[in-house]
């Protein structure tokens, strides 16, 4: 089992900022984060789709300490994780990918979409959710066989009533599904929605027996300035001062600047952000949910890059768009628990 630790070793020349970087159980590297991209080993590269993004080694001393405080608290959660055998996680469930079909397609389009899914050969170590947009929900539910649970895209935060253009969480499982998207960044930033509200949201689908996936995530600029974990973890508190338990919720973590754009994080860059959010939990919740939390990744996720994101350990699945519309890569993409099977 690897476990990766944030550690300040030196101060980058041309900032002042303490350098941050990974080092593992199996040694600390000790190449410099300043140094050229080539001169560093390839675990610490960025990698050619988004060069500058880490939100360790970007951060100023402040948050670098704070960051490395949170990967200390982290250790004990992560060494005392017993093996799953087969599958190795951070979380204690099933390897989960969830597809969220957005505001796309259209009956036609729709049926080609589940026929392909029914015949695909998909992995039994998976759980597997799809996002269809509201008025296709009936048609999805009624044609699917494969075993893939329906997952609403959003949900109003309370009963039905005069809440034009909304839908219930009683509405929703009366249509027979049993998740729901919250706190989606479009959802965030598109529509204005807030902390509060979403977390609002939350509770009362809970309260209904909707199971949660919900999302977290920063944008571009949040990421430059060094944001990127207090972005996420005020998101991550309006959730948890709203909702009894994380019983039955699925973390998303999906930075803005990789959703649609083609864009997506290295799985180093994705690792050190669900491994802080998985710290975060154990000191604000409890161990016994940062322990069994399922913290998924979603941006710009395809067929081509979910294998190398899935070995990291604490990705535990996916949240996809764009490549959930095409029945056969996403099948590629649920079939990436396999890529943990080699992590014992």
């Amino acid at each position: 089992m690897r476990l990766w630790v944030a550690r300040i070793l030196e101060v980058e020349p041309m900032t002042g900022f303490p350098v941050a970087y990974p080092s593992s159980s199996e040694g600390l590297m000790a190449t410099p984060a300043y140094m050229s991209a080539s001169a560093k080993p390839a675990c610490i590269q960025s990698g050619p789709a988004c060069t500058q993004f880490s939100g360790l080694r970007r951060s100023g001393f402040e948050q670098c300490m704070r960051v490395s405080s949170s990967f200390a608290d982290l250790q004990q959660f992560v060494t005392a994780r017993s093996s799953r055998g087969v599958v190795t996680m951070a979380g204690t469930g099933k390897f989960f990918v969830g597809g969220n079909w957005k505001c796309n397609g259209t009956k036609d389009s729709i049926a080609k979409l589940v026929g392909d899914l029914n015949g695909a050969k998909l992995e039994d170590d998976v759980e597997i959710i799809v996002a269809p947009p509201f008025v296709y929900i009936s048609q999805v539910k009624d044609t699917l066989t494969a075993p893939i649970q329906i997952s609403a895209q959003n949900s109003w935060s309370g009963k039905g009533g005069a809440f034009t253009g909304e839908i219930s969480a009683e509405q929703l499982k009366d249509t027979g599904c049993e998740w729901v998207i919250l706190g989606h960044s479009e959802r965030r930033h598109v529509i204005g929605e807030t902390n509060e509200f979403i977390g609002k949201k939350a509770a009362y689908a809970l309260s209904q027996n909707l199971k949660v996936i919900a999302c977290v995530g920063e944008k571009l600029e949040e990421r430059e300035a060094g944001k990127t974990f207090n972005v996420c973890f005020e998101q991550l508190k309006a959730f948890a001062d709203a909702v009894p338990s994380w019983d039955n919720i699925v973390i998303a973590y999906e930075p803005v600047w990789a959703i649609g754009t083609g864009k997506v994080a290295t799985p180093l860059q994705a690792q050190e952000v669900h491994a802080v959010i998985r710290g975060w939990m154990g000191k604000n919740v409890s161990s016994e949910a940062a322990k069994a939390v399922r913290i998924i990744y979603g941006g710009s996720v395809n067929g081509a890059n979910c294998e190398e994101l899935a070995k990291k350990e604490d990705i535990d699945g996916f949240l996809v768009g764009g490549a959930s519309l095409k029945g056969p890569e996403f099948a590629t993409i649920c079939n990436s628990v396999t890529a943990k099977k080699a992590v014992v």
